[in-house]
This record gives C-alpha cells, sequence and structure tokens, in this order.
C-alpha cells in the first residue's frame, strides 16, 4: 500500500536507518541520506511509497504505559479516577446487595481496554517519520532574515521532516513591565511565526511541489516571551487531531510567566505527541532552581483533551482514561515527549571560568561535558528521570557576544563561563521508537544565544481495527469464562485506618489491599454516602477509586490525608475532625464500610492572627478541643502580644542574618528545612542555623496562609490612587484597619523598609517588595478588579517609601 491510498506523504530514500524494537520488515523506512541533493524528486516513487507489516514479533509492550508517572492529579472531588455512574441506577436484590448496571459495564470494559493494550503489537502497524525540533532564545533580539541554515540545515542528508517544532525564549526583555503586562508577546510570537513559515514554504525548499508545503498547527502557546509552534507536512495535516495546549509559570514568586513551560500535545495517525518548551531558574549556582522548575512544570501541565480525544485513547487500549470522569492527560500520558528550551543549566563551579572559556574556544568539551550539571544531575536521577538526551558534540552555546561568535568577553560586561544552556530531550513509552539522527547547532548569531536542532526518526503508530477486533474477541472469550460462574467475594486486610499524628502541608498514606477469593472477577468501587455527591472528606485521597479483579488477583487501594490551609483552618475553628467512613461496594456483592481517623497536630498555618496573639505558649500544646482551651486560658483577659510570636521569630532570625542575603525574597527555600522551621514554630523549639533563603520563603508562606489575610478587600481603595490623594488615602487605609492586622501590617513594613536599606547587597527594590506585600498580605481570592489591585501596590509603594507611617 503506498501513501497515495492513504491520506499524508511519507518520504522513503534509498538505504533507511532502523529502529530497535521493531523489525525491519514491519517498519515504514525513510529518513536516511542519499547523494541526490532533491531528496523527495517529484514523480519518483520514494517520495510517496509506504509499506505496511504487522509486528508479530516485537517484544511485547508494557502494560499500563499511559499510567502517569508524575504524582496523580486530584479531580474536585478529591479523588483521583473517580468512576462516572448515576446512582438512580442502584439496583438492590431481595437478599439485600447493591448493583449499579452502569457502574459495572465502565468497570469491566476499562478491564478489557487493558488486556488489549497488553497485546496492541498484534494489531498496529508502524510508520516511520522525522521530527524536527528547534529551540533558540534569541534575547529580545529579531533580523527579517531567512532561518534556512537553522531550521532547513540537515534536509540534504536526512529529508524535510514530517512534523517541525519550534520553541523561542525571551521574545521580548523580561523586564518587569513585560513580565507583568505581557504587552509585546503576541506581536512577536506572530513575528517568528511568519519567519519560521516563510523559511520552510519558500520555493527553494518546497521547489514548487504542495505536497513539501508546511502547514502551522492551529494552536500557538505563548507566556512572557516564550512561544512553541508546530507545524506538519501538509499531506499529513488530515491524520493529526486533539492538539492542545498548556502552559504553566514558574518564574518570579513561582507563578509569573517570566520562567515557565508552554506544551502542544497532538495525536498524530494514532501515536499521541507532547512537545514542551521550557525557560528555568537562571544563574550559575542555582541548580536545585532549576530541578524544581522542572518538576512543577512537568506534574502541573495538564491538557483538557475532551470526550472525543478520550475515545480515541481508549482505541489504543489505554485504561487511564477510560471511565475514570476526568479529560485531562499530562505530560507522560503520551507516547513520545520532547522536551526543550533554554534549561539554563551551566558547567560546575568547580571550573573556573576563564578555564570553560579557554576549552569551549579550543573545543575541548571532554571536561566540559562531564561537569556540565544537567549531565549530572540526570546521573544520580534528580531531573528528567527517565528522559534521553543525545551526546553534546557542539561547542557550549551560552554566552555569545550578540552579532558575533564569539564568547562574550568584553571588559564592560560581566564575565560568564560559556554552557550548554539550550537542549533537547525526548522520553518515550517504548525507547525504541525513537532515534535521534543529528543533534548539533546553527551558527546563526543575533543573540547571546546559539540555536539548537535535533532531527529524530520515530515509529509511529496505526491501529488496525479489523486485527484489533479479533482480539477483543479472544478477550471476551476469556471473559465469558469467568462471568458465568457464580457471586463475587473479596477479603480485605482491614477495614480500620489509624493515621495517627498528621501535620499540617503533609500527605500521609495508608494502602488496603484488596483481594478476590472468589470464583469469578469481582468489580469493586467506592460510592458515597447516602445524599452526598463526595465518596469523602474533601482532605482525603482514595486511588484507585474502583478496579476489577479476576479470581485470586489482588491489588492496593491508596487512602491519603493531606490537611492543606482550608482543613487546617476548618480543623482550628472545630469544624472539621480527621474522622470519616468510607463505602466500598462490591458489585453484585456487599458493601464494606472502611472507617478512617487521624489527630492534627496543631500548626500556627491556617490560622488568624486574632487567635495566634491570645497564646504565649507553643501553638502546639494549645488544645483543639473548645472546652479544654477554655479551661486552660482566659479569652476575656487581654491579648497576650502585640504581633504573633511565630511571626516575630521569623523576621527576628532574617533580621539577624540575613538582611543583606543576595536575591532574598527570590531563591526558593529548602524543602526539608522549610518543613523544619514550621515545627520549631508550632513547638517552640530554637531555630537551627537555618538558610536564609528558607526562612524567607516561611515567612511568605506564613502570611499567604493566614486564615483570614491582614489587608481585606473592604480597605481597597474605591478610586484611582494618584500623587495628591495617597497621603489621604494611606491614612484613611491605617485608621480603618483593625488594632491587631494594624500592629502585623506596621510590623512588617517597618520590616521591610529594613530590609530596603540594604538594597546594593541583597538586590531587592521597593517595587518588588510592594509586590510581595501585596502577593502575601491581601488574599488573592477577594476577586477585587485589577485596578483595585493596582492601587494597592501603589499604596504599599508609599508606605515603603515615605519618611513616616
Amino acid at each position: 500500500m503506498t501513501m497515495n491510498d492513504q491520506q499524508g506523504n511519507w518520504a522513503v530514500p534509498p538505504g533507511t536507518t532502523t529502529i530497535q524494537g521493531v523489525p525491519p520488515y514491519q517498519q515504514t523506512n525513510f529518513g536516511t541520506p542519499t547523494n541526490n541533493p532533491r531528496v523527495f524528486p517529484r514523480n519518483d516513487s520514494s517520495a510517496s511509497n509506504l509499506s505496511y507489516g504487522t509486528n508479530n514479533n516485537a517484544a511485547p509492550q508494557r502494560v499500563g504505559q499511559l499510567q502517569r508517572r508524575a504524582s496523580g492529579r486530584t479531580s474536585n472531588t478529591g479523588n483521583v479516577g473517580i468512576i462516572v455512574a448515576n446512582r438512580a441506577g442502584d439496583e438492590e436484590t431481595e437478599d439485600g446487595r447493591i448493583r449499579n448496571r452502569e457502574a459495572a459495564a465502565k468497570i469491566r470494559d476499562a478491564w478489557i481496554y487493558k488486556q488489549i493494550r497488553a497485546r496492541q503489537d498484534e494489531f498496529t502497524q508502524y510508520k516511520q517519520g522525522r521530527v524536527f525540533v528547534g529551540t533558540w532564545n534569541v534575547n529580545a533580539k529579531g533580523k527579517d532574515e531567512s532561518l534556512s541554515s537553522w531550521l532547513c540545515a540537515d534536509w540534504h542528508q536526512h529529508g524535510p521532516p514530517d512534523i517541525v517544532v519550534v520553541g523561542f525564549q525571551e521574545m521580548v526583555d523580561l523586564n518587569a513591565v513585560n513580565v507583568a503586562v505581557e504587552n509585546k508577546s503576541q506581536q512577536r510570537s506572530q513575528f517568528w511565526v511568519d519567519r519560521i513559515k516563510t523559511t520552510l514554504n519558500s520555493r527553494e525548499n518546497t521547489m514548487g511541489d504542495p505536497t513539501r508545503m508546511y502547514t502551522e498547527l492551529a494552536q500557538v502557546k505563548y507566556l512572557v516571551g516564550l512561544l512553541i509552534c508546530v507545524f506538519v507536512k501538509a499531506p499529513h495535516k488530515p491524520r493529526v487531531k486533539h492538539v492542545h495546549t498548556s502552559s504553566v509559570g514558574v518564574g518570579v514568586m513561582g507563578v509569573m510567566g517570566n520562567k515557565g513551560g508552554a506544551s502542544i500535545r497532538l495525536q498524530f495517525y494514532d501515536s499521541t505527541l507532547c512537545f514542551v518548551c521550557t525557560h528555568l531558574a537562571a544563574h550559575r549556582e542555582n541548580v536545585a532552581g532549576r530541578n524544581a522548575d522542572f518538576a512543577n512544570v512537568f506534574n502541573k501541565t495538564s491538557f483538557e483533551i475532551g470526550d472525543e480525544a478520550v475515545k480515541e485513547v481508549i482505541k489504543l487500549g489505554s485504561l487511564n482514561q477510560w471511565a475514570a470522569g476526568t479529560n485531562s492527560v499530562g505530560v507522560s500520558d503520551h507516547d513520545i515527549v520532547f522536551w526543550f528550551g533554554d534549561l539554563n543549566y551551566r558547567v560546575d563551579e568547580s571550573i573556573p571560568t576563564e578555564r570553560v572559556l579557554e576549552l569551549s574556544e579550543k573545543n575541548m568539551l571532554e571536561e566540559l561535558i562531564e561537569n556540565d550539571q544537567l549531565n549530572v544531575e540526570r546521573a544520580n536521577g534528580r531531573v528528567f528521570q527517565d528522559f534521553e538526551e543525545g551526546p553534546l558534540t557542539f561547542r557550549p552555546t551560552y554566552k555569545y557576544q550578540p552579532g558575533t561568535d564569539l564568547y562574550e568577553q568584553r571588559p564592560d560586561k560581566k564575565l560568564r563561563a560559556p554552557a550548554w544552556c539550550d537542549r533537547i530531550l525526548w522520553l518515550a513509552q517504548e525507547p525504541g521508537h525513537v532515534a535521534q539522527l543529528n543533534y548539533v547547532r546553527s551558527e546563526l548569531n543575533i543573540s547571546d544565544h546559539k540555536p539548537v536542532m535535533s532531527t529524530f526518526l520515530v515509529t509511529i503508530k496505526d491501529v488496525v481495527l479489523s486485527r484489533r477486533e479479533e482480539v477483543y474477541k479472544e478477550v471476551m472469550k476469556l471473559l465469558n469464562e469467568f462471568e458465568n460462574a457464580s457471586l463475587p467475594m473479596v477479603s480485605l486486610d482491614r477495614i480500620k485506618l489509624d493515621f495517627g499524628e498528621v501535620r499540617y502541608d503533609q500527605r500521609v498514606t495508608l494502602p488496603i489491599t484488596i483481594t478476590n477469593t472468589g470464583q469469578v472477577v469481582a468489580q469493586f468501587r467506592l460510592v458515597p454516602k447516602l445524599d452526598e455527591n463526595t465518596l469523602c472528606k474533601q482532605w482525603m485521597t482514595v486511588t484507585p477509586t474502583y478496579g476489577m479483579l479476576i479470581p485470586g488477583e489482588q491489588t492496593e487501594i491508596e487512602f491519603t490525608i493531606g490537611i492543606d490551609n482550608l482543613t487546617a483552618n476548618a480543623l482550628n475553628t472545630n469544624k472539621e475532625v480527621l474522622e470519616d467512613v468510607l463505602f466500598l461496594r462490591l458489585e453484585n456483592g456487599r458493601d464494606y464500610y472502611i472507617s478512617v481517623s487521624g489527630s492534627y497536630a496543631r500548626s500556627c498555618f491556617g490560622m488568624s492572627v486574632e487567635e495566634l496573639v491570645l497564646y504565649s505558649d507553643p501553638i502546639r500544646n494549645v488544645p483543639l478541643d473548645p472546652i479544654l482551651r477554655a479551661e486552660k486560658y482566659d479569652f476575656n483577659a487581654k491579648a497576650a502580644m502585640c504581633v504573633p510570636k511565630e511571626l516575630w521569630r521569623i523576621i527576628d532570625s532574617i533580621y539577624e542574618r540575613g538582611l543583606d542575603e543576595r536575591d532574598l525574597f527570590s531563591t526558593p527555600g529548602s524543602p526539608d528545612e522549610v518543613y523544619q522551621i514550621r515545627e520549631c514554630l508550632d513547638t517552640g523549639a530554637s531555630f537551627e542555623n537555618f538558610s536564609v533563603h528558607s526562612m524567607a520563603e516561611v515567612l511568605i508562606s506564613f502570611l499567604s496562609n493566614l486564615s483570614t489575610p491582614i489587608v481585606s478587600s473592604s480597605l481597597f481603595p474605591t478610586l484611582d490612587i494618584d500623587a495628591q490623594n495617597i497621603q489621604a488615602f494611606a491614612r484613611k487605609f491605617l485608621e480603618d484597619m483593625p488594632p491587631i492586622q494594624y500592629n502585623v501590617f506596621i510590623y512588617i513594613v517597618s520590616f521591610f523598609r529594613e530590609v530596603l536599606l540594604h538594597r546594593q547587597r541583597n538586590k531587592l527594590s521597593p517595587a518588588k517588595i510592594a509586590r510581595i506585600c501585596c502577593s502575601c498580605l491581601v488574599s488573592s481570592s477577594q476577586g477585587s478588579p485589577d485596578e483595585s489591585k493596582g492601587n494597592m501596590q501603589q499604596l504599599m509603594l508609599h508606605f515603603l517609601e515615605t519618611n513616616s507611617i
């Protein structure tokens, strides 16, 4: 069968590159070098021929490859993958058993598709396609010129790719205005998209052949300065579907768009592809920040792909999306992932900058590669787990003197060690389905970075439905042998879960093992209690919430308690207790009742300042029970202190040791230290020699997670603020503030004014401190208009810069 019989145009030049794990007779081969500069001559059968083969001898696919490698996402009900079944369909039999036919059918189908996926090689044909991935930090530069030397450099060797993916970073200057307003990103995005389109579809590249034209996919996603766009050959466009985009900001204070990721996912024939373009944290020493940025983008990237796409995934034998009640997929829920961008990893600081420059200029790379931070972190399993990267054979791509091919060494510029900041990695469910043909850089020189590109030979799936139906019939025959027996029976190794003492922002998991002890398949699911819509209270998650076991099979159900800010507030105000009962229903069988209990180790996080000032004792020693609390404390007495002692301890520690700390309130702290500091605050224990950055992170977290904000929405300015009325607004603002909030506000502003006295060393500015104040003192959930929040930031800036309060 040729490609003329199908949609698309897959070129097959003489000679092929073999994909590991796919027999040559099964592959559609194309993409290797020829001596003919016209790799795809018109009216040449090698430009369109596509052969099919069945993978009878390929290694078995791993079962459940679409299961998320990252932590599972939680639905609005607090449960992962809750089954969707109408309770009106519950049927009670004469002996009291309850069955929901809709739920039973969905659970049954999920099990069937799981078996089908395990046998997908029996009904899947494979094609080979070429994917080009390019990345470039353009440093807010741009010229109206061809990009052929970057995008089309290897066409004479490997031929035009079937998919072209390009990512840009720093399309605009990452200054405060652009980060806050994003007023230039759209314009610069269109500029670069037009440049790519013009280059790919130039007459020199297409030679007048419409089958060599590239079509831009409709979705282009950009953050501040970050762009990703995907082009496919026009003949392939009908086989591209379910294109969706996502973006995650991990920049200033962990959310702004100056750093982060922009992603596009799609279904190409019957393979799912995901492309992630990222710009991670800068500075040579900030390896942990880059690792954290990667984890944030990986875990937070989510695509709402819709019912139609879910059904397509089901046809491939995916259990993950079937009957789960969610249309969301993550990065690892794809057959192939390409991750690229300015990842900002540098050469380790143990090598002096001058030495790195010398080796880079001489193209002596071995020592630099061994000390490349990304290589080191990946080797130690701290980042890009399971991803692959080709060998670095080109010189470091950063930092160059713009407009030249010289590393930046001008006397008036800061001397930086060259580094491979710009990288391309990939992740494949079947590693043998991706082969890297090249990994090189371009010599375009308008930026301080060099562009990087790589061409891949990838194996694409194409499902043959008739063969899939044969497998389906065999699976059904096996299932029917078990379903024709009697009733299901299961055993649970326990029905009571005691989580003990649970702390704020901590997740504790306990499992229950369920075993099919009967002679037939057993379908189980958690169901809501009568007159309720959720399976459990909002502080608990359960996974899986349903399943199916054949006789003798067993699985674990994990119950996880997590104390977030909302739960902590409810526990502190006696509106909630860590107790619940969950119903586990065996379809066509009995119900099991699982009791859950735990005790909350009280924390100052999630409380109000009004209550915190009442106690001089550590908050862990203050009883949650209101009767016990009333016996121990006289609430009619005056407050024990003017501001919470926990706030004083944090600020005092920063004041004593950290006012001169560079990048204070910008560099993240250590998660372990943050936890220990929180414990010291709650128990009254003395601080150890904790990092100032960890202290600063705890301060922002403490203020942000108060049950009620220091600045309520009623205090927001109602009119525009200018130089003439700001003094009056400031006075009115302070006069209307309740006493405790007033004390805390004055204390915090006084502290930040002291911080600004050291701005030459800590690199903070009044504008940045004002933004921090607004983010942690003013609740982000109050829904105030942007003008009011802008006025509030001006007001904060006035308090920080005025001579008196």
